[in-house]
């Protein structure tokens, strides 16, 4: 294993973050609040820390998969547990359980809070706890690609594969350093964008900036109790359209900016999604209709809440554990679902249920015809056996992490529906469940064993699985352990 490359990653990692937290210091400056010297201290341990780490460059820069997966995976506890100290300190939240768990889930874009009352956290806290899903919705290591050269093309696509959401991560221009460039600025377009429509519908500046990141990081963390209750009915249509946006496969954007509309509109994924989004909305908008003030208001709940839950972005305008039955099974559905590959969006993804559907068509009809050959195809183009095999076995993997969390979880004697949506809510980054964690609730009264594996479940959602797993698995670290040993023996 590569140590002296990772090492050199993850002091990266420590100086973005150290240079990011400047920004709520500012937030603090300009509201007069006193907490920023917090974040000021924070920044200049991270910096010096960072300097510590990359003054010395490695010499072999080349690194596979698995130090790549290995880097991510430190990359996200370590940004987690810097980001969490402000909080800490502070004591805007005064357990350090609690602070990293609310850092954890800012950073994967959960949005699963542990806080009861948010309108009282000083602005720079607000600033922060929505920033964190800015940075964690591109991936902080991406941001490094495109303007750091860290390694050979090779070698990058190995860390951007283990960041980056999805079953299967291409370059969309020959480099590496354009493609996450384009990526970022795509992101930071669509952002800029929200932002301006918000600023229109009369929404302050500062609130703007943090729905702004919060959606465009498919994050949730809100700065008002009631989360977009209380807002205009079109600040509320504008957070569900970019929510859905960002939960567009951003291949789709490239085609659309060099005008192969034809690409962009044929992506099969992308076609999925959409008709996951309307028939959710549809039945969720009828079920509803008795309970709202009429027709439009049935729709711009379903259509907010619909986009919410499959996006991962965990807003909320209604508390649906009141809803019917139907509409919250319908809601817990698409949780797993999720958004596009290749998005801000959690879950499962929308490709990897359309590749699973189209293997089980591929066994019936070999029933059928057992000497036929046929190949599955995405957007009339052959799926690879990897990509098959990679998605069958992040399947598994997903089962075995979620019933091992949720028997955990069980243990505190919590009613199921709370046990089981806690799992599912972090697991799949979506922020709110039902009953005790629904959008009226927070995740504040867990013990913290049952924080500790739900932390995981958001770094593990977040991460595509493996880069996390890959850290509990001994072969990862045999051959560095074999080195020890052999160094030992030498020196006695």
């Amino acid at each position: 294993m590569n140590r002296s490359i990772i090492k050199y990653v993850l002091g990266h990692v420590l100086k973005i973050e150290s240079l990011l937290m400047l920004l709520p210091c500012a937030v603090s400056i300009f509201y007069g609040e006193k907490v920023g010297i917090y974040y000021l201290c924070v920044a200049a341990v991270c910096f010096g820390l960072s300097w510590l780490m990359i003054r010395k460059k490695p010499q072999n820069k080349v690194f596979y998969l698995k130090e790549g997966c290995i880097s991510t995976a430190l990359s996200w506890i370590m940004m987690s547990f810097f980001g969490c100290l402000p909080f800490w300190l502070s004591r805007e939240i005064p357990s350090f359980t609690d602070a990293m768990f609310e850092t954890v889930s800012g950073f994967t874009t959960t949005g699963a809070s542990i806080l009861s009352e948010v309108e009282s956290l000083s602005h720079a806290a607000l600033f922060w706890r929505s920033f964190t899903h800015w940075i964690g919705g591109m991936g902080v290591l991406v941001f490094i690609l495109a303007v750091i050269p860290l390694s050979s093309g090779a070698s990058n696509m190995n860390l951007m594969k283990a960041e980056s959401p999805g079953p299967s991560v291409g370059k969309l221009v020959p480099k590496i350093k354009a493609t996450a460039r384009l990526l970022y600025l795509i992101y930071l377009g669509l952002t800029v964008l929200e932002f301006i429509l918000l600023l229109f519908g009369r929404m302050k500046v500062f609130d703007a900036m943090c729905t702004a990141f919060g959606t465009a990081g498919t994050g949730g963390f809100g700065f008002r109790n009631d989360s977009f209750a209380s807002f205009s009915p079109y600040i509320q249509w504008v957070v569900t359209v970019f929510m859905i946006l960002f939960g567009v496969n951003f291949n789709a954007y490239y085609y659309i900016l060099y005008r192969q509309f034809k690409k962009a509109l044929t992506m099969e994924e992308v076609r999925y999604y959409f008709i996951i989004i309307l028939l959710a909305i549809a039945v969720i908008m009828a079920n509803i209709l008795d309970m709202t003030a009429g027709i439009f208001d049935a729709l711009t709940q379903a259509s907010f809440q619909v986009a919410s839950v499959i996006t991962t972005t965990g807003f909320s305008t209604a508390d649906f554990n009141m809803w019917p039955s139907l509409s919250k099974t319908v809601l817990v559905m698409i949780m797993f679902v999720g958004a596009c590959a290749g998005s801000t969006g959690g879950g499962i993804k929308v490709s990897r249920f359309v590749i699973l559907f189209k293997s089980m068509g591929k066994e019936l009809n070999s029933y059928i015809h057992p000497k036929s050959i046929q190949k599955i195809k995405i957007d009339k183009k052959p799926v690879e056996h990897e990509v098959v095999r990679a998605t069958n076995a992040f399947i598994v993997a997903y089962l075995i992490v979620f019933v091992v969390s949720l028997i955990i979880v069980a243990l505190e004697g919590r009613d199921l529906i709370t046990t089981f949506t806690s799992v599912v809510a972090t697991i799949n980054n979506i922020g709110p469940g039902l009953e005790l964690v629904g959008p009226a609730g927070n995740f504040g009264f867990f013990s913290c064993p049952s924080k500790i594996v739900l932390m995981f479940d958001m770094l593990a959602g977040r991460l595509e699985l493996f880069p996390m797993l890959l850290l509990f698995y001994p072969g990862a670290w045999k051959d560095m352990l074999t080195k020890k040993k052999e160094k030992a023996v030498k020196s006695e």
